[in-house]
């Protein structure tokens, strides 16, 4: 009886919808019509015949590669600096923070305006500096690299999970060190990183798996453009399932692009829990 809401809840908002789409992604469906069965048809198109299926998942793996270590250094590096105890320290750790609750649609907007190669604010403060300045968002080439910027502002969050971290290693360890003559970066190397490795490696998950499935960035700063150099995985299937007034919606083919996705994932985890063992610490010892 205690589990009955778990159970009810688990199967009505993640089991059937997960069996649902499985079932949609061998189907060709617009959500107006009876689904049509058609087998792995979605899924030979996809990986055979759609020209936009491959450039989205280049789109979304240079996302990750360039977005997820970004993160996990700037998190780091923002948790060591406010794990110090100076004065107003917990208004520098507020401030850090504050990205985070701040409403993403607004926020996405706003540096939209920031980064407009003609009256941003970006372009303007290097132009008074004497620096070169960008197309930004209008440039193929640098649309990836600034939507990475406009989402590193949000790295707040991983800061506060590697602060609280930082603060469970035990200063014991770095009094031993400090007498045995080490030094800070000696110190980091090899008394921090080992003993917050879980804690790296847990980050590693969720932002990989959160930069998967990005999409407010790139459907408010770009739409997918300029061509397709922003137009992830989760865009392409938000704009087959849900497109454009006049276009036939394609809910069968998201669907299957869904599975795809989420098969990703589910490699990426597996392969992170395969190595850990390789560079994760543990202070378990034998009784």
């Amino acid at each position: 009886m205690f589990i009955a809401p778990a159970i009810i809840g688990f199967t009505v908002f993640v089991g059937y919808p997960l069996i649902r789409s499985f079932y949609l992604a061998l189907t060709k469906y617009n959500g107006l019509a009876d689904p049509v069965f058609v087998g792995l048809g979605n899924f030979r198109r996809l990986f055979g015949g759609d020209p936009a299926f491959w450039p989205a998942l280049r789109a979304t793996g240079y996302l990750v590669v360039l977005y997820v270590p970004l993160s996990l250094i700037l998190g780091l590096a923002l948790a060591m600096f406010c794990n110090q105890r100076f004065r107003g320290v917990r208004i520098v750790r507020t401030l850090a923070y504050l990205p985070v609750v701040l409403p993403a649609v607004a926020t996405i907007t706003l540096w939209k305006f920031i980064l407009n190669p003609e009256v941003g604010l970006l372009n303007t403060v290097l132009d008074r500096l004497g620096l070169p300045t960008s197309l930004w968002l209008q440039s193929p080439s640098m649309s990836m690299p600034s939507v990475v910027l406009m989402m590193l502002w949000g790295v707040g969050g991983t800061m506060i999970i590697f602060l609280a971290a930082l603060q469970s290693v035990p200063t014991e360890l770095y009094e031993a060190a400090k007498v045995d003559g080490a030094g800070p970066w000696s110190a980091f190397i090899r008394i921090t990183l080992p003993t917050i490795s879980p804690i790296i490696l847990l980050q590693v998950i969720l932002q990989t798996t959160a930069a998967l499935q990005t999409f407010n960035q790139p459907k408010i700063l770009t739409n997918g453009g300029p061509g397709f150099s922003t137009n992830v995985l989760m865009l392409s299937i938000y704009n087959n399932g849900f497109p454009n007034l006049g276009r036939i919606p394609q809910l069968g083919y998201a669907s299957a692009q869904v599975w795809v996705l989420f098969i990703v994932i589910i490699a990426v985890i597996a392969l992170a829990a395969k190595f850990t063992s390789l560079w994760t610490y543990s202070d378990n010892t034998p009784d």
